[in-house]
């Protein structure tokens, strides 16, 4: 046995989430599935982010332990002939010795994508979050400022028995791009919802119904429901995952 690293995205839409939950369609599921197939066994995979019911991603990774003789440009075209049009297998590799697609990773990048124009392209909906009131980019940096560092997010999480929520955000960054505001948020990890719980509460600055001073209190008050609504999940888009700079063998790429 071998363990791959595969880099993997997808249209969350048609998924209830990135993990395998009984009686339902999953990434993680149908993964393994197209898997065992190829390996002619049972197959176990890791990803290094949980995505929610509706989320997307762009490179999400995940490893999984499957018999040596299988080759790893083989297993990426066959996943894909098996997998798409919902799921694209863009990168496999063997991986370094001791990799873990979610305990090696250092860093998550996710963006949120939303168009307050008033005349959202109908292509893009189940992608990007129409907003019915113009935003003001100002307002919403000013309210992120507060966030990046090390706090307690509890406020802009849904908690989980027994789970911290002390996390880490990296950087928070808000840009027009293509007509389109983009949210992107980087963090070592992320708890249950925290990046839908942060967008909602910029969303509600950035339309002005929230003051962007509000941010220190409502991150003072670990309180989950003085953050706003959480943001839609068709919005959300997991980018890519950071590891430490270890050379794969055999990767192959899209």
């Amino acid at each position: 046995m071998r363990r791959l690293r595969l880099v993997v995205a997808y249209d969350g839409g048609p998924f209830s989430g990135f993990a395998r939950q009984r009686e339902q369609r999953t990434v993680q599921g149908d993964l393994e599935a197209a898997l065992e197939r190829l390996a002619k066994r049972p197959v176990t995979t890791v990803g290094a982010g949980r995505t929610d019911a509706g989320v997307h991603a762009r490179g999400q990774v995940v490893h999984a332990d499957v018999p040596a003789r299988l080759d790893p440009e083989r297993v990426r075209r066959a996943l894909n002939g098996r997998l798409k049009p919902e799921i694209t297998v863009r990168e496999v590799a063997w991986a370094p010795p001791g990799f873990d697609a979610r305990h090696s990773a250092r860093r998550r990048t996710y963006v949120y994508r939303i168009d307050d124009s008033g005349d959202p392209d109908p292509l893009l909906r189940g992608f990007v979050l129409a907003w019915p009131r113009p935003l003001d980019l100002h307002r919403m940096r000013e309210a992120a400022g507060p966030l990046v560092g090390e706090h307690d997010f509890a406020a802009f999480c849904r908690g989980r028995a027994g789970a911290t929520t002390t996390r880490r955000l990296r950087s928070l960054g808000i840009r027009r791009r293509k007509g389109l505001v983009e949210v992107r948020l980087v963090a070592d990890a992320f708890c249950w919802q925290m990046v839908r719980g942060i967008v909602g509460h910029l969303l509600l600055a950035g339309d002005g119904r929230r003051d962007p001073a509000s941010t220190v209190a409502v991150l003072a008050a670990a309180d989950r429901s003085r953050a706003g609504n959480i943001a839609p999940a068709h919005g959300l888009v997991l980018e890519s995952v950071t590891y430490p700079r270890i050379r794969s063998e055999g990767r192959t790429r899209r």
